[in-house]
């Protein structure tokens, strides 16, 4: 394959990866969050498009198989159950401190969203990709989706006020068991 061919092949399999993100920071962007926190929330994803797959690539297909299943009931029980705590907090007069994705709510939305590229990066390490091109274009096509997803979400966030969050904690749920089921 050419190298031109390699890129656009690369790029699309980015924007498969990348649309988890996309559709996880929509109902991100539906809780009241600012421009810095989305580019910082974007920049955390794509860092973890990157480390997941490279360690996919690093252990290879021989394991691609018997994890990749796994992954997938873990991404899916994860979001489910951030989406259901993200839900359940709206009710709660605290609600807007713990619905920010800070700390250690951050870093377990962009490793579930990320787990994905895990499984991926498995099998393209066998294939013998451009490890460094592919981690680039996983990364940024991430965080580009993420930030796309929050800033949308955001949008619509004003029209929707308090049951913003409510929506926000139902489309992360709802990802989760469609993940875990579908």
């Amino acid at each position: 394959m050419s190298f031109s061919g390699e890129i656009v092949s690369l790029f699309v399999v980015a924007i498969a990866i990348g649309m988890d993100a996309f559709s996880i920071s929509l109902g991100l962007g539906l809780v009241k969050l600012r421009l810095k926190r989305i580019a910082f929330v974007g920049m955390t994803i794509g860092i973890f498009h990157i480390i997941m797959p490279f360690f996919g690539m690093v252990l290879g297909k021989a394991i691609s198989e018997q994890i990749g299943d796994l992954t997938t009931l873990a991404s899916g029980a994860l979001l489910f159950f951030i989406g259901a705590q993200m839900f359940f907090s709206a009710f709660s007069h605290e609600a807007q401190k713990r619905m920010q994705p800070v700390g250690l709510s951050l870093l377990l939305i962009a490793f579930t969203v990320s787990l994905d590229s895990f499984t991926v990066g498995l099998g393209l390490g066998i294939s013998g990709v451009r490890v460094i091109l592919t981690l680039i274009l996983f990364g940024v096509a991430s965080a580009f989706l993420a930030c796309l997803g929050m800033l949308l979400g955001r949008k619509v966030q004003g029209y929707l006020g308090v049951y913003s969050e409510l929506l926000a904690g139902s489309i992360l749920c709802c990802f989760g068991i469609y993940m875990l089921f579908g």
